[in-house]
C-alpha cells in the first residue's frame, strides 16, 4: 500500500488494508510466484485440479519482486482478489479479463504506465489501486469502463487533470484517491459522482476550495491538506453530510460562516494557516469531536468550541494563547488538550475540571508551578511540562499518581539538577523523559517503576547510574548519551526486556568506548565476560584462603604442640629429687 494512501486515509478511520476489503475465501492461496498449488490437500484426500481452482478466491502475491502476473493467475476462473502491489511489474497482460469474477484488484507500486482494454472488462470490479505508478494519460480512460467500481485510488501518479470520462462513467464510486498528484482543479463533471463519499486531494495544487465539490451532497470526507487554498466558498455549506474535513497546511485566512450548516461535521482540521479567528455561528456545530487549530495566529481562544458538548480532541499549538475564558470548564468531555508552545505563565484553573483527561500539552511555556487541583485529573495518563520555568522539581506531580508518560525535558527552560526519591509514587509510569536538564544522580528508588519501559535521561550530567536500575525489569529503551558515566552497573544485561541502550558522548572506561561503539551487543557481551573474571578471582580468593586457613591451622597445632612439650619438659625439671631434704 503506498505510504500517502497509509497517513491520508488512516487519519480519518478508512485506511485500506490489503485484506480489509476481502471477500469470502478458502485457505487455498498462492504461497510462492512461480507455482500456483492446483493440488492443495482438502482434508485427507487430494482434489482434482479444476474442484481446487473453483475454491481459490484470494491470491497475495505483494512484494514479490515480480516482473510480470503469471499466465497461471488468469487460470483462475473464480479469482475475487488479486494483490500484486510492491512488485517491478510494468504491463498488465491482457489475459486479465479472464478474471471475469475479479472483485478486488492491488497493483500499487509497481513500474506500470500503460493500462490494456481488458482492464476495463472487468465488469465486477469494486476496488482498484494502481497508486505510485508513472501511469500515461492517455491510457486512464480504460478506467472509465469500470461502471461498478466503488473506490479508486491513485495516488501519487503525476496526474495533472483527472480524465472526464472517469467522472462521467462511474456513477457508484464512493471513494476517490488523488493525493500526491499535481492537480489544480477538479473537471466539473465531478459532479456526476452522486454516490461519492470520500476524496482525497492531499499534496496538490489547489489555491481555492474545489467548488465543485461543494455539489455532491453524499460526501463524508474531504481531504485537501497541504495544498495553497486561501479560500473556501459559502458554498461549502451545501456539504450538510459532510462529517471529515482536513484543511491544514493551506494559505487560509478566513473561515466562511456557512460553514455552520454542516451539522454533522465531527473532525476540522485547520492548523498551518493564517486565521486570527473562527465565525461566531460555528458554535452550531454540536456533534464537533476533534478539533485542530495548531499553528494559527489566534492569540484569543476562541470560545465557540466551549459549547459543542462531545469535543474530545483540541489542538491549540503554537496559537499565541495567554489565557482561556471561563466557559473553558464546559469542555468536560475532553481527553486530549495540546496547549503546547503558547504564552501560558499558570496552568489553567479550568483544566482541573476536564476529569476525562488522558492527554495533556503544555509544554513550551513559562509555568513555574502546578496547582494542587492538578490532582482531580485522575485518569491523565500523559503530562508534557518540557520548556518551562520549573526552579525545581514539581511535587505536585506525585499527585497524579495515573500517569503513563511524563515528560519534562528543559532544553530552553530551567535546567533540573534532582529527581525526588519520591518518584516511585507513579507506579504506572511507563516512559520518563528528563533530557536536556543538569541531573548528577539518579535515585535508587527508580527501581521501584516496575513499568517503566522508556528512560531518557540524555543530555544530563550524569556521573554514575545506580546499581538499582538493574531491577528495572520491565525497561526496554534507556537513552543516556551525552552524560557524564565513565561505568555501567555491571548488571545492566540482565535487563531481559532492554533493547535499546544508547551510551555515545560518555567518557566511558568500563566498557571502553571502542566496545560502547559496537552497540548493545558488544556491551553485554563484555559485561557478561568481566562478570565470569570476577566470579573467577572471587573464587580464587576463597580457595586461597581456605588453604590458608587449612595451613594455619596445621601451623598452630603445631606449634601448640612444642609449646605443650617444652612445658612439660620445665615441668619436669622443677620437681624435687627423693630424700633430698635428709641429705641435707
Amino acid at each position: 500500500m503506498a505510504e500517502s494512501q497509509q497517513s491520508q486515509e488512516a487519519s480519518t478511520g478508512h485506511a485500506h488494508h490489503p485484506k480489509a476489503d476481502s471477500v469470502g475465501f478458502e485457505d487455498d492461496h498462492v504461497e510462492t510466484a512461480q507455482e500456483i498449488p492446483v493440488n492443495k490437500m482438502s482434508g485427507n484426500e487430494a482434489r482434482p485440479p479444476t474442484s481446487v481452482t473453483d475454491k481459490i478466491f484470494f491470491i497475495d502475491l505483494a512484494n514479490k519482486q515480480l516482473k510480470t502476473i503469471s499466465p497461471k493467475v488468469f487460470s483462475l476462473e473464480y479469482l475475487e482478489e488479486l494483490h500484486m502491489e510492491k512488485n517491478q511489474i510494468t504491463s498488465i497482460p491482457r489475459g486479465i479479463n479472464n478474471l471475469r469474477h475479479l472483485k478486488i484488484l492491488y497493483l500499487d507500486q509497481n513500474h506500470i504506465q500503460d493500462l490494456c482494454e481488458e482492464l476495463g472488462q472487468l465488469k465486477y470490479l469494486l476496488s482498484l489501486d494502481l497508486s505510485n505508478n508513472p501511469l500515461s494519460y492517455s491510457s486512464l480512460s480504460v478506467i472509465s469502463k469500470l461502471q461498478s467500481l466503488r473506490r479508486l485510488r491513485l495516488y501519487k501518479t503525476n496526474l495533472q487533470e483527472i480524465p472526464v470520462q472517469i467522472c462521467k462513467r462511474l456513477h457508484h464510486l464512493e471513494l476517490l484517491g488523488l493525493s500526491d498528484n499535481n492537480l489544480k482543479s477538479l473537471p466539473k463533471e465531478i459532479v456526476n459522482l452522486t454516490k461519492l463519499k470520500e476524496i482525497y486531494l492531499r499534496k496538490n495544487r489547489f489555491e481555492s476550495f474545489p467548488k465543485e465539490l461543494c455539489h455532491i451532497a453524499s460526501l463524508e470526507i474531504i481531504d485537501l491538506e497541504q495544498n495553497l487554498i486561501s479560500l473556501i466558498p459559502e458554498e461549502v455549506g451545501f456539504l450538510t453530510n459532510l462529517v471529515k474535513l482536513f484543511l491544514a497546511f493551506n494559505n487560509l485566512s478566513i473561515i466562511p460562516p456557512t460553514l455552520r450548516r454542516c451539522q454533522k461535521l465531527d473532525l476540522l482540521d485547520l492548523s498551518h494557516n493564517f486565521l486570527h479567528k473562527l465565525p461566531p455561528g460555528l458554535k452550531d456545530l454540536t456533534e464537533m469531536r476533534v478539533l485542530k487549530l495548531s499553528a494559527n495566529s489566534l492569540e484569543k481562544f476562541p470560545q465557540q468550541i466551549c459549547c459543542w458538548p462531545s469535543l474530545s480532541h483540541v489542538y491549540l499549538r503554537n496559537t499565541g494563547l495567554r489565557r482561556v475564558p471561563k466557559s473553558f470548564t464546559k469542555l468536560t468531555s475532553v481527553r486530549i488538550l495540546d496547549l503546547g508552545e503558547n504564552c501560558f505563565s499558570k496552568i489553567p484553573k479550568g483544566i482541573s475540571m476536564m476529569k476525562n483527561l488522558e492527554v495533556l500539552a503544555l509544554d513550551d511555556n513559562q509555568i513555574q508551578e502546578i496547582p494542587a487541583e492538578l490532582k482531580e485529573l485522575t485518569n491523565l495518563k500523559s503530562l508534557n511540562l518540557s520548556e518551562n520555568q520549573f526552579s525545581v522539581f514539581p511535587m505536585e506531580i506525585f499527585l497524579l499518581d495515573s500517569l503513563e508518560k511524563l515528560y519534562l525535558g528543559q532544553k530552553k527552560g530551567i535546567k533540573l539538577t534532582s529527581l525526588p526519591e519520591d518518584i516511585s509514587k507513579l507506579q504506572h509510569l511507563k516512559e520518563l523523559h528528563l533530557e536536556n536538564n543538569c541531573l548528577e544522580y539518579l535515585p535508587a528508588t527508580i527501581s521501584l517503576l516496575t513499568h517503566l519501559n522508556v528512560l531518557d535521561c540524555s543530555n544530563n550530567l550524569l556521573k554514575e547510574l545506580p546499581d538499582s536500575i538493574c531491577q528495572a525489569e520491565g525497561l526496554q529503551k534507556l537513552f543516556i548519551q551525552n552524560n557524564q558515566l565513565s561505568q555501567l552497573p555491571e548488571d545492566l544485561d540482565t535487563l531481559q526486556q532492554l533493547e535499546v541502550v544508547v551510551v555515545d558522548g560518555n567518557p566511558m572506561a568500563n566498557p571502553p568506548i571502542e566496545v560502547c561503539c559496537q552497540g548493545k551487543a558488544a556491551i553485554w557481551e563484555f559485561l557478561k565476560e568481566k562478570r565470569r573474571k570476577k566470579a573467577i578471582k572471587l573464587k580464587v580468593r576463597r580457595l586461597w584462603r581456605q588453604l590458608m586457613n587449612e595451613k594455619g591451622l596445621r601451623a598452630f597445632l603445631a606449634f601448640k604442640s612444642m609449646m605443650d612439650k617444652k612445658k612439660k619438659g620445665k615441668e619436669k625439671k622443677k620437681k624435687p629429687v627423693k630424700g633430698s631434704k635428709a641429705k641435707k
